[in-house]
């Protein structure tokens, strides 16, 4: 007779520790990164619309503003090229806030939280890939910059801190964004609000013209908005000159960016239904 063996019965398995959770979440994160990486790569035009409007405003603003817009001290390019990674840092975070709010409204984001993966991973992921894609792009703009005649004054250290912080800036906007995208939740909507907000703020500021060529009653605005600190810091890395006032200046605003939207973007998600 032949026997039979009966598979000893497991003990049931307790919760996974912090740091099981912790690796899952990383694990799930790189994985919507990756999906949502793979649009450049399946639709090539995304890659050339991306780029293509910020070296549009360099050779703009090189080529037909430049020779209008006295700086002192430096050439033009040099004094543009700080402003324009910047400003295309904050503009990457339209594509933030339009895709979550697509996902959104198509459900997508509702699929991906009921399945078995960590539910911070979605908005996570989002903010990795767009935080990718926006540091390939200020390393394009470099090279571009580097073809029309700008140049790091200040060391290969200060230039590559240059490049950080612009990627942590447009990190900060994009949190931003993703609060925006998903309480409106309708991309239309969304792209008209960023306009609203975004513009003001980027051109209102130091990023294409001194300061001191505003009206008065502009300059006390445009000196002490956030833009305006970070790009002055952004061009002392590059060019030389004081840069712990406004590199403080700038960690404050940036910290406080964070502590205020990234809590607001996570009960959006939270919300979103």
């Amino acid at each position: 007779m032949t026997a039979i063996t009966v598979p000893a019965v497991q003990p049931p398995v307790g919760d996974p520790n912090l740091f099981t959770r912790a690796r899952w979440a990383v694990s799930d994160t790189l994985t919507i990164t990756r999906r949502n990486l793979l649009v450049w790569v399946r639709v090539p035009a995304y890659i050339m619309f991306t780029v293509i409007q910020p070296v549009m405003f360099v050779l703009l603003f090189r080529y037909v503003f430049g020779g209008a817009i006295p700086v002192k001290g430096t050439t033009y390019v040099n004094f543009l090229m700080p402003g324009i990674i910047g400003q295309s840092a904050a503009f990457a975070t339209f594509g933030t806030a339009i895709a979550l709010a697509q996902e959104l409204k198509k459900g997508v984001i509702d699929r991906l939280k009921s399945m078995p993966m960590a539910r911070s991973a979605v908005l996570a992921g989002r903010l990795v890939a767009d935080t990718g894609r926006m540091f390939i792009t200020i390393l394009i703009l470099v090279g571009v910059g580097y073809a029309v005649g700008f140049r790091f004054q200040n060391g290969f250290g200060l230039a590559v801190a240059m490049v950080v912080l612009a990627t942590i800036f447009g990190l900060a906007i994009c949190c931003i964004a993703a609060f925006t995208g998903l309480a409106i939740g309708d991309e239309e909507s969304v792209q008209a609000f960023g306009l609203i907000w975004l513009f003001p703020l980027t051109f209102v500021s130091s990023a294409f013209v001194p300061i001191s060529t505003m009206p008065g009653w502009l300059q006390a605005f445009a000196k002490n908005q956030p833009v305006t600190i970070v790009i002055d810091t952004m061009r002392s890395m590059a060019l030389g000159g004081p840069i712990a006032t406004n590199l403080w200046l700038s960690v404050a605003w940036l910290g406080g960016i964070f502590i205020v939207f990234v809590p607001l973007a996570i009960r959006a998600y939270k919300r979103a239904a």
